[in-house]
């Protein structure tokens, strides 16, 4: 709709139909647009369901990861405290003569991320995959001793 057209002619109402016009232009992304990466890094988020269980000295993390080899698979922990588990399943390669009439597997990067509390011991974690499921185990530090309290020497001045 033309705000010319009903009679209104004013700066303001220019600006506003200049919006208008450009909306449905998608040559330029909108400022607040997620990037590439971030949406990709989303799916693979969001493709990636994880268990988490507390035990009274450990934290474990279990995701499935069917078909992948120990090489496939980086565990690891930033410096924001946060364990990154991450990799990448690959497609087999077709042997000759051979067609896919249905892939339904899901192949490419995988990625979670978990912020730890701050009784993680990042120093002590563990990471093993057997039969298709990563389990990753963060110890927790000891409980901080109660601090005693200081008895102070009165002098007399």
């Amino acid at each position: 709709m033309d705000l010319r057209l009903m009679g209104i002619d004013a700066p303001l109402f220019h600006t506003l139909q200049h919006i208008m016009d450009t909306a449905g232009d998608d040559s330029d992304k909108p400022v607040n647009a997620p990037s590439r990466n971030y949406v990709r890094d989303a799916k693979a988020m969001a493709a990636t369901p994880a268990d988490v269980k507390e035990y009274p000295n450990s934290y474990v993390f279990i995701v499935d990861m069917p078909g992948l080899k120990s090489e496939d698979i980086k565990v690891q922990v930033e410096e924001d405290n946060a364990l990154l588990i991450s990799g990448e399943r690959k497609r087999e390669e077709v042997k000759e003569g051979a067609k896919y009439i249905r892939m339904e597997r899901r192949v490419g990067k995988f990625m979670r991320k978990f912020t730890l509390p701050e009784n993680a011991n990042t120093d002590a974690i563990s990471a093993v995959c057997q039969d298709g499921v990563l389990t990753v185990t963060v110890e927790k530090l000891p409980p901080p001793e109660p601090k005693k309290p200081k008895t102070i020497e009165v002098k007399i001045a």
